[in-house]
């Protein structure tokens, strides 16, 4: 076997893995997790998620400003 026949082989063989794999998406069996996943921007998130993050990033602030002041 020469190069060139390796190549083919490869080219191949991801041809038919990218096949199985496109045919293993849009399956019938995977319609759940779709919609599962189409779905998730429109969920809500934990109510004090929004807070906690939004303390974090001010007490990020306070630190990187604390440089910034003239006394």
């Amino acid at each position: 076997m020469d190069v060139n026949d390796w190549r083919s082989l490869v080219t191949v063989a991801g041809l038919v893995l990218f096949l199985a794999l496109v045919a293993w998406t849009w399956s019938s069996k995977r319609r759940s997790a779709h919609d599962a996943a189409a779905r998730l921007p429109f969920a809500d998130s934990e109510p004090g998620a929004v807070e906690a993050s939004t303390r974090a990033g001010n007490d990020m602030n306070k630190d990187t400003n604390a440089g910034d002041r003239r006394e």
